[in-house]
């Protein structure tokens, strides 16, 4: 061993080392420090929360035991309506659907004998959350998520080429026992396994060298319910609407409108298996977007999936952009039904310049982060800043995140309003300023430090 360390180098990154031939056969990239350190941050508060969860799922359980328990006097038939009814409450209702059934189809994260003893002298034992990372290379990922994340479990590395699965197993003995403990190494196509293993992981990251949507399918079915989705994707050539005919929409917001369209394209997918999704975290850094979603399964959920994309149009000759929703909801006493969007939303030329659109989409138009877990992804980065070695990165992009207003898709670049008014650029603090004043919000975008995302109107 000590006559082959002299054709490596040794790369350390957090609490891990890897091996990098001088030949350099194996992919490594160094600038994905920051998708490595933000992966891992999420993962903690994924652990924190899913422990949260479990706890008010039991606690949930044990009081419909005792109620049914209370009712024992009243007669066996009385008794299994009661607890039906226990159950099944709130089940019209999607959301209420969704939790009910994160825990009764969760194979892999609750263990089954100890949630049956009906007593409640037992808790049920949540298992460590496995990991899939389905593109693993040289194995860094895998091995930094094994020594540095409290509380995980197995984590399973693929790649479908030798040579990375050697010199990711060789980096696995390279690490010591927790790692030769927790990681393990296969040579497999990554769409295949995913297919093998239905709702077996509790995290699958995927961070493929360009497009994730050949993964995407078989990614969606892989995590269990509740589970997370993590997804790069370094095509923004072709997300930012560099190619015309993938993505015809170029406007200042390209790169928020890249992070929307890949939203839209996992809940596409995840909808064919009966599955959506809820974004809490979206990312657009460097070169690349990236995704942090937990994934659910249920049917009367997914109809709301058309009320969460929109078609956007973009006027040709001025900033002005407007959101067309696919699709609309009618309340009427406790049913609501599901109806296509009216439209179309805009005149055939731009009420602001007199200019054509272009229409593009659809995107995903309801929130991208959920501002809870950016506050506690911060909190955890805060706390044990020393961890991480992109820390000042990753801190300002989240610290931006938490501040960007939620419900407002896409943004507005000031110097372009400016340039279409032929007017000299107020200050950000003023332009911000005169929108507050006039009743509206307005906040920057971590996309793009000259960004506004106002709910004002175009006008």
């Amino acid at each position: 061993m000590a006559e082959d360390l002299q054709d490596y180098t040794v790369i350390k990154e957090g609490e891990a080392e890897i091996l990098m031939n001088v030949k350099n056969q194996v992919f490594f990239n160094k600038a994905q420090v920051n998708n490595r350190d933000l992966s891992i941050a999420v993962l903690r508060t994924f652990i924190s929360k899913r422990q949260e969860e479990h706890g008010a799922m039991l606690s949930k359980r044990k009081k419909s035991v005792e109620k049914a328990s209370e009712k024992d006097a009243s007669g066996p038939a009385v008794e299994e309506a009661s607890t039906e009814s226990a159950l099944d409450n709130g089940k019209s209702n999607g959301e209420c659907e969704v939790h009910e059934e994160i825990s009764q189809d969760e194979p892999c994260s609750v263990s089954e004998e100890p949630v049956k003893n009906s007593e409640g002298n037992h808790h049920g034992e949540l298992k460590p959350p496995r990991v899939l990372e389905a593109l693993s290379a040289s194995g860094l990922r895998a091995l930094r998520y094994a020594r540095e994340v409290e509380g995980i479990g197995k984590v399973v590395a693929l790649d479908n080429d030798k040579a990375s699965v050697e010199a990711c197993q060789k980096n696995i003995k390279f690490n010591g026992s927790v790692a030769i403990s927790k990681v393990e190494s296969h040579l497999a196509d990554a769409r295949v396994y995913m297919l093998t293993h239905p709702k077996e992981f509790d995290v699958v990251d995927l961070d493929p060298y360009g497009s994730p949507s050949v993964f995407l399918d078989s990614a969606v079915q892989s995590v269990v319910d509740g589970g997370m989705l993590m997804c790069t994707a370094t095509d923004m050539a072709v997300l930012c609407g560099g190619n015309g005919e993938v993505c015809p929409l170029r406007g200042k917001y390209c790169h928020e409108m890249a992070l929307r369209i890949l939203l839209a394209s996992i809940e596409s997918h995840a909808n064919r298996y009966k599955r959506y999704i809820v974004p809490v975290l979206s990312v657009q850094m460097n070169f690349y977007v990236r995704v942090f979603v937990r994934v659910y399964t249920s049917a009367s959920a997914m109809k709301n999936t058309p009320l969460k994309l929109s078609y956007v149009y973009q006027c040709i000759g001025c900033d002005s952009y407007h959101l067309q929703p696919i699709g609309r909801t009618m309340s009427k006493g406790s049913s609501v039904r599901y109806l296509p969007g009216f439209g179309p939303i805009v005149p055939q030329e731009c009420s602001d310049c007199g200019k054509k659109y272009n229409m593009g989409g659809p995107i995903w138009s309801a929130p991208i982060h959920d501002q809870e877990w950016v506050t506690s992804v911060l909190e955890g980065v805060k706390s044990m800043k020393d961890q991480y070695p992109a820390y000042d990165r990753i801190s300002a992009v989240l610290t931006t995140i938490s501040e960007e207003l939620p419900d407002v898709p896409l943004f507005l670049s000031l110097h372009n309003l400016c340039a279409t008014l032929k007017c000299t650029s107020p200050s950000a603090v003023i332009f911000r300023s005169a929108v507050i004043n006039a009743g509206y919000r307005i906040s920057g975008t971590h996309v793009n430090p000259l960004g506004l995302k106002s709910d004002a109107p175009m006008d």
